[in-house]
């Protein structure tokens, strides 16, 4: 992979284990990308620490409760100026408004660890248990107006094993985002995506 590589910018708000995967996935080559800033509403994240070691921008911006979409304005302003042309929620613990997606429109994505349409918000590995499933997975979409509901990228499944509790089993579907989110990152960059209505159609290398 030669020439100017695509930048990045992350958003977190703690441990920043995806974030971790995509740093990785830069460093080998499996991305032609570089992250440009990682931004986090939590001062004390670990993410922030993992974004120092490897050399990147890390901001604090703080949250206040009520301004979110002053906190967005500024997210945007730092993203903008650094360059950046596809932007990743990693673990943020907050709804985008239309302020961030107006900057980036279909250009912001989110992981989360259910197979999508079932399942958003929280504490979803606990309801997977609750309702019988068999399967379990995780799924990278576009953001979009509607909570975990944007047009679907990747999912990857884990089978739900009988001994698991919500701790077993969202720790073999991390395993999974680690692998899905930089594959979807590099999809998107690639422009080998389109999206027509709830479909994303991916078109070959």
């Amino acid at each position: 992979m030669t020439g100017k590589k695509h930048r990045l910018g992350v958003l977190i708000s703690g441990r920043g284990s995806n974030l971790q995967a995509i740093i990785d996935a830069c460093a080998d080559g499996r991305l032609d990308a570089e992250i440009a800033v990682v931004i986090s509403d939590v001062e004390d994240a670990y993410g922030l620490e993992r974004a120092r070691k490897a050399g990147i921008k890390d901001i604090f911006i703080p949250w206040k409760k009520g301004k979110r979409k002053a906190w967005e304005a500024d997210a945007a302003g730092i993203l903008i100026a650094e360059g950046c042309e596809l932007i990743c929620l990693a673990g943020f613990m907050h709804i985008v408004s239309e302020v961030l997606m107006g900057s980036f429109p279909n250009l912001i994505l989110n992981i989360h660890p259910a197979l999508l349409p079932g399942f958003p918000g929280l504490h979803v590995q606990q309801k997977a248990l609750d309702w019988g499933c068999k399967v379990a997975g995780c799924t990278v979409h576009f953001v979009t107006d509607d909570l975990d509901m944007g047009p679907i990228i990747v999912q990857k499944s884990v089978p739900i094993l009988e001994s698991d509790d919500a701790g077993a089993l969202a720790a073999r579907i991390l395993e999974q985002e680690h692998i899905a989110y930089p594959e979807a990152i590099d999809l998107v960059l690639s422009g080998r995506t389109s999206i027509e209505g709830r479909r994303v159609k991916i078109s070959p290398k």
